[in-house]
């Protein structure tokens, strides 16, 4: 056997999902591009769980369904009231909140096919309720219930805010839902499928998924983006601060990624959305303090810019907290998890590899009188 550190280059399933060929990004054959610029974020939860677009009645069914089960239990709404806000971190919980949802679903731990899909529906509606609800919570404010009038996008907006989104912050948010559904088998979703593998329910799967993305090396790149951003405050200051960083061999989040070597093909969506913002929001200094760390990343270290590196402008455009970035990427990469964790279910072998042992060779126990 041979080690590949981080299972780099280790192919460990099949899946009919997303895939990544030749720094394309597909979602069921659809090119990420085609996707970002044309579908609905419903639209693409129902391909990814269906292997298929939906008709105009299937859509519709699936709105419908997200919208009755957006409203949470009241016992979660209180556990949310409980935590000690001023020490949590939003992804925590998140992470916890979901955790508890499954104590309040009769069918948690039932474990056939129709129970699961109704299960993911209603984890998926959940989730912008469990972000919200914490959000305003913590701003001493009581829970907004969802609008059934208003897109999964919008809606998101609706509650952390109270106000119906501007039709360019819908649009935005939308891509940014649609660019985060699913990308192969990235860290948090093989965590998913390696949890519910051993036939554990789909709460433990998403649950344990985001506490894969939870990790600054995954989901909470975006946030590390936006604290680098404003530590930097204007353009003026990037260039000398960003070389400074290059010469000490800092990290520069937001650059780079393991499975694209010519560029991560969702960052352009939202580099245009960020100047769009920014714009509209009067702080286009985000914007073009961004472009200058590009040019200077992308000429001194041919890193260019991943999916986290302009979401973070584009959020905190929209109004959002910066420590919100990582649950937001969570309420859209859970329909990509429960399409994989419906795909283990379906086609499920327990998720075993091996390690390559490096440790000392064969000793023998001696009693600990006689240890030196």
């Amino acid at each position: 056997m041979t080690a590949t550190r981080g299972l780099e280059g280790v192919v460990a399933t099949t899946s009919s999902i997303s895939s990544i060929i030749d720094d394309t990004l597909t979602y069921v054959g659809y090119d990420i591009d085609d996707l970002t610029e044309n579908a609905s974020f419903e639209e693409v939860i129902y391909l990814l769980w269906h292997l298929r677009l939906p008709t105009k009645d299937e859509l519709q069914e699936l709105k419908t369904q997200l919208a009755e089960n957006m409203s949470l239990p009241d016992e979660v709404i209180n556990e949310l009231k409980a935590i000690p806000i001023k020490k949590v971190h939003p992804m925590a919980a998140l992470r916890s909140a979901v955790s508890l949802l499954g104590l309040f679903d009769d069918e948690a731990d039932v474990m056939e096919d129709d129970a699961n899909y109704r299960k993911a529906i209603r984890l998926q509606a959940k989730m912008p309720s469990i972000v919200t609800a914490f959000s305003r919570i913590r701003q001493g404010k009581e829970p907004i219930a969802p609008r059934t009038d208003l897109s999964f996008a919008a809606n998101f907006m609706y509650m952390l805010t109270g106000k119906e989104p501007e039709p360019i912050e819908e649009e935005a948010f939308n891509k940014a839902l649609v660019l985060h559904a699913d990308h192969e088998l990235n860290a948090s979703t093989f965590t998913a499928r390696v949890c519910v593998a051993t036939l554990s329910d789909v709460y433990s799967g998403v649950t344990a998924a985001i506490g894969a993305l939870k990790g600054p090396l995954h989901g909470g790149a975006n946030e590390q983006v936006m604290k680098m951003l404003t530590e930097i405050g204007s353009p003026e200051k990037a260039e000398s601060i960003i070389r400074e960083k290059l010469a000490n061999k800092e990290k520069i989040m937001g650059f780079g990624h393991r499975v694209y070597r010519k560029g991560d093909p969702r960052a352009k969506h939202l580099r245009e959305m960020s100047k769009k913002l920014t714009e509209l929001s009067g702080e286009s200094e985000w914007y073009d303090m961004s472009i200058k760390i590009e040019d200077i990343v992308t000429s001194e270290k041919q890193l260019p810019p991943n999916v986290d590196f302009y979401s973070a402008s584009v959020y905190h455009s929209l109004g959002i907290d910066h420590d919100l970035f990582t649950p937001i990427f969570a309420v859209s990469r859970v329909s990509g998890w429960l399409a994989h964790i419906l795909e283990q279910y379906s086609n499920n072998r327990l998720i075993r590899p091996r390690a390559d042992y490096v440790g000392p060779g064969m000793q023998q126990y001696v009693p600990v009188n006689e240890r030196r």
